[in-house]
């Protein structure tokens, strides 16, 4: 697998923690050449240290001036062949206190900053007839999920994005897709249990197991999982894969 990779240029964008690190690694582990944003860049910092990444630039890809300056930069050596929008938010309310600056936050972190981290480099893309655009969504991209409505229509939008984007560069030799994860061991999920067991007092062992009581396996997914996904649909045997949104949820309906 790593042969066929090595030497690409992958952009990843949240690519310090969670599942947008465990992409990082392994792509770079694939021999990929691997570029990473986000907002903190002391996290960014630690994956350059620990080697698992090349190069990284401190942005908000919310900023849409501020990730084609980023991009353009980042890419001026070599044109990105792989990008993954990972960057994602999610904040919890009932629809009733869920006003629409909190829907416009979590439409600009996931659906916009998805569209941010795909625009600068499809140009270049199409121009070499190659390349994959993979959105890091949610199994909310493709259910509901009471109290948090507004990241719920959100990745719907990041679903109904790749599934657009798909046919427009169907015969362009880019691929578009979207992983879609269910609960994944994070740093998120995470701040969501200690948000359940703040709010109802319940313990930490039963906030999880509400988490995963939809999940048949009964356990959270891993960043591995889904970097394991991302990998296989960069492969050259993957080019037929476009417009799909991978469920990877232990069976999860």
């Amino acid at each position: 697998m790593a042969s066929t990779l090595a030497g690409q240029h992958a952009l990843v964008s949240g690519g310090g923690r969670g599942i947008g690190r465990a992409i990082t690694a392994a792509l770079h582990h694939a021999g990929v050449r691997v570029s990473i944003i986000g907002r903190n860049g002391t996290i960014l910092q630690q994956v350059l240290d620990a080697g698992e990444a090349d190069r990284a630039a401190t942005v908000d890809v919310t900023d849409e001036a501020a990730m084609v300056r980023a991009l353009a930069e980042l890419s001026a050596e070599k044109p990105f062949d792989i990008v993954v929008a990972n960057a994602g938010a999610v904040e919890t309310a009932p629809f009733r206190k869920s006003d629409a600056a909190l829907f416009r936050r979590m439409v600009e972190i996931n659906l916009v900053g998805t569209v941010n981290s795909f625009r600068p480099a499809l140009p270049a893309m199409l121009e070499r007839g190659s390349g994959r655009l993979i959105a890091i969504a949610s199994t909310a991209g493709h259910r509901g999920y009471p109290y948090v409505s507004a990241y719920v229509a959100a990745k719907h939008a990041v679903v109904g994005l790749v599934r657009s984007l798909a046919l427009e560069t169907a015969r362009s030799g880019v691929t578009v897709n979207a992983i879609c994860p269910g609960y994944t061991d994070t740093d998120m999920v995470a701040g969501s249990i200690a948000t359940i067991t703040g709010k109802t007092g319940v313990t930490a062992q039963d906030a999880l197991a509400q988490l995963v009581k939809d999940n048949p396996q009964g356990r959270l997914i891993t960043p591995e999982e889904v970097a394991a996904s991302v990998l296989n649909l960069c492969q050259p045997e993957s080019r037929g894969i476009t417009g799909q949104s991978l469920l990877i949820n232990g069976g999860e309906f």
